[in-house]
């Protein structure tokens, strides 16, 4: 069975969920190959074998964390050459896609970017997408070369197969021409204690109608009451009420999670394209003309200021 490489997302050898999907999907087309760069391998291997990763290809280079993106495009095109893999499978953030882009140049290969599922066709790897701000989706085919695929964060559920996963040291050389871009200093997120946006299985988020930033706490409270992470409109972000990177929408970030709660935002298209692949979509809103009620799976029409901190206490009680 042909090998696929899966790009392992993960922080100090603690492995991201969506590699764990990655993985499952991965299995669909072939033997699932980890390719692990930074500190950590050993430490990350016993997962990756558990969902099943046949081995994991691991690179440890300084120049990974002194330069931005290509020494890792280098060490992907090592493990490439090494294998010669049915299909490459990248986790959908921005630096994944990047990655992704840069070797589909490299191998002149076919590039398929934020996919939603993935199955085994007769001419190749099928890859379903959610295109034109999620209004059609699409099944994509790569006609050239190795297809090099980002999947978005929530479109497979991680599944225990356990496999051998043992570590490989793979051999990279970093190109000087990888060494343009320097990063001279790093400040740390500030933790919040939510989820990332872009892998919550939850999202809660708010809009233009509740009228200013003192009243995101409504959010915060029903978000940290189902353990959801926090999102916001545009026109919320625009407004200054909540940071750029927690907009969802297009021109933010694309989110996929199990369920997703719209609070006092309209559905204009340019929010649609950023959630309408979520698998349960609620919205409160008290226009019951609101364009968001043509997506939803369930809608409250009234006023979020109500609504919002009866829904927060009832949860609250019920968990108690």
């Amino acid at each position: 069975m042909a090998e696929v490489l899966v790009y392992v997302d993960h922080v100090d050898g603690a492995v991201r969920k969506p590699t764990l999907e990655l993985l499952a999907l991965a299995r669909r087309i072939g033997e699932p190959v980890a390719v692990f760069l930074g500190a950590g391998a050993d430490t990350a291997a016993p997962t990756l074998a558990e969902y099943g990763a046949t081995k994991v290809l691991a690179a440890e280079v300084p120049a990974f964390d002194a330069y931005l993106v290509a020494p890792k495009v280098d060490a992907l095109q090592a493990a490439y050459e090494a294998v010669s893999p049915a299909a490459v499978l990248v986790p959908s953030s921005a630096e994944g896609k990047e990655i992704a882009a840069r070797l589909a140049v490299r191998t002149g290969s076919g590039l398929i970017t934020d996919a939603v599922d993935l199955e085994a066709g007769e001419e190749g790897s099928v890859a379903t997408q959610s295109v034109f701000a999620a209004a059609f989706t699409t099944k994509s085919l790569v006609s050239r070369g190795t297809p090099v695929i980002t999947v978005k964060p929530n479109s497979a559920a991680p599944e225990v197969a356990p496999a051998a996963g043992a570590v490989e040291q793979l051999a990279v050389t970093v190109a000087d021409a990888s060494k343009g871009t320097e990063v001279v200093s790093r400040t740390p997120r500030e933790s919040t204690g939510r989820p990332e946006l872009t892998e919550a299985a939850i999202v809660v988020s708010g809009g233009r109608g509740l009228n200013g930033r003192e009243n995101f706490h409504l959010i915060e409270s029903l978000a940290d009451s189902v353990g959801a992470a926090v999102g916001a409109s545009r026109a919320a972000v625009d407004a200054g009420w909540y940071p750029h990177a927690n907009q969802v929408g297009q021109t933010g970030k694309s989110v996929s999670p199990q369920l997703y709660v719209a609070v006092g935002i309209s559905g204009a298209i340019q929010h649609r394209a950023g959630m309408q692949t979520s698998k349960t979509i609620v919205a409160v809103n008290k226009d019951a003309e609101a364009p968001i009620f043509d997506l939803v799976d369930y809608g409250v029409v009234g006023d979020l200021f109500e609504v919002v901190p009866q829904l927060t206490e009832e949860i609250s009680a019920r968990k108690g």
